[in-house]
């Protein structure tokens, strides 16, 4: 009797889930070794979340930072399963998903990435924006379409968090709104883009001061109402006006996840050895926001797509190994350097001693994340489309 394949079942499909997928896919297995790989998603579609900015400016469309996952993976042997995690069983080694299907595993890849936790401050789960998804970005475009038809002269935004995601949207908005555009950066600590290189903060920092974003640091939030926020500044409340509140800070990992009987820090992050499985279960594997990992180093990665991206190879790389009796590799994260979008064709950055900021940094960018994205189908209609977009615009006009 033939032994059955090993079944793979990765939960999350964004960075660390999809790309472990199609790595795990080009892997040179054994034909009678091969297993069925299963990736699932509650989205129909994969988010290359650090162009979604780019979508509230109009400079990108959907079907380039968010295409298909058929799209994506049609030339594959991975099966896709649309659906929502009710649980994992991980004694029985089964995902249960809400519909009441089941999906027994022989490795599962813990991919799900973390939500905003809205809840810790009055006021901000009925009232702020989170910016983690494209229904976020698509309910976000949605009130800012609704600021701008009214007849209000000015429209006040407030952004709480000033490190990646904060910045980046205060800026693209800031070229939005232009003129009827009131911003300010809310941070708890005492500077913006805490974890940047000092090149990319100061650069950072000079573009919000030409766009007159306003930065409170060392402030927090105490409550959100439908027009206001309140702040606290020293032991000093203030009330301020606001048509918009965006939320960026923090990430808590899902209840599915909170429920497990794995090791977890306060975060509800699963720790990790340093070959990506968790401690007591070598046979679960986990990526991006839900780790909690050392690397081979010993030093403690942070939770980010860039190391998502890279954590998928070694993910991919110990399973095949796990399944073949090979042995495991220890991940090791290469900071290959910051990049941050500052508005419409301004960007920075720095990455392995090259400094760079303004249109130059704005069009690496787009290059890198160009080749980042996940097939050569769809990096080849991406790139002819930015590249024919300029000229079908001048032949317009």
């Amino acid at each position: 009797m033939s032994k059955q394949p090993a079944r793979i079942c990765i939960l999350g499909g964004g960075f660390g889930g999809l790309y472990t997928a199609l790595r795990l896919d080009s892997l040179p297995w054994e034909q009678a070794e091969k297993p069925e790989i299963v990736l699932v998603d509650r989205n129909d579609r994969f988010l290359f979340t650090p162009l979604l900015y780019e979508l509230l400016t109009g400079e990108l469309q959907a079907w380039e930072i968010a295409p298909n996952f058929s799209e994506i993976l049609k030339n594959t042997n991975i099966r896709f399963c649309q659906g929502s995690v009710a649980g994992i069983d991980v004694e029985q080694q089964r995902v249960q998903l809400q519909d009441n299907s089941e999906i027994p595993y022989d490795k599962l890849v813990l991919a799900l990435g973390g939500e905003s936790p809205l809840d810790i401050v009055p006021g901000a789960s009925a009232y702020a924006f989170p910016f983690r998804s494209l229904t976020d970005a698509y309910r976000l475009e949605e009130r800012l379409r609704v600021l701008e038809a009214s007849d209000q002269d000015k429209i006040r935004v407030a952004i709480v968090g000033a490190g990646y995601c904060g910045v980046e949207l205060a800026c693209k908005l800031a070229d939005r709104l232009g003129d009827r555009g009131r911003f300010r950066l809310i941070e708890q600590s005492n500077q913006i883009l805490q974890s940047s290189p000092e090149f990319n903060r100061e650069t950072a920092r000079k573009v919000l001061e030409s766009k007159d974003i306003w930065i409170d640091l060392e402030t927090t939030v105490d409550a959100i109402e439908p027009d206001s926020i309140s702040l606290l500044y020293k032991g000093q409340l203030d009330t301020i006006p606001a048509e918009l509140v965006i939320w960026t800070v923090g990430m808590r990992g899902s209840n599915v996840v909170k429920n497990l009987p794995l090791k977890q820090n306060q975060r509800a992050q699963i720790i990790t050895t340093p070959t990506l499985q968790a401690v007591d279960r070598p046979e679960i594997f986990v990526l991006g926001d839900l780790a909690e990992c050392q690397d081979a180093e010993g030093q403690k990665v942070p939770a980010s797509a860039q190391v998502a991206f890279q954590q998928s190879d070694f993910a991919a790389w110990n399973i095949w190994a796990a399944l073949s009796d090979r042995p495991l590799l220890s991940f090791r994260y290469q900071n290959t350097g910051e990049m941050l979008i500052l508005g419409t064709q301004d960007a920075t950055i720095s990455s392995m001693g090259v400094q760079l900021n303004g249109q130059l940094a704005y069009t690496l960018r787009r290059l890198i994340y160009l080749y980042r994205m996940p097939n050569l189908d769809h990096q080849l209609r991406v790139g002819v489309n930015w590249i024919s977009h300029p000229i079908v615009e001048l032949l317009k006009s």
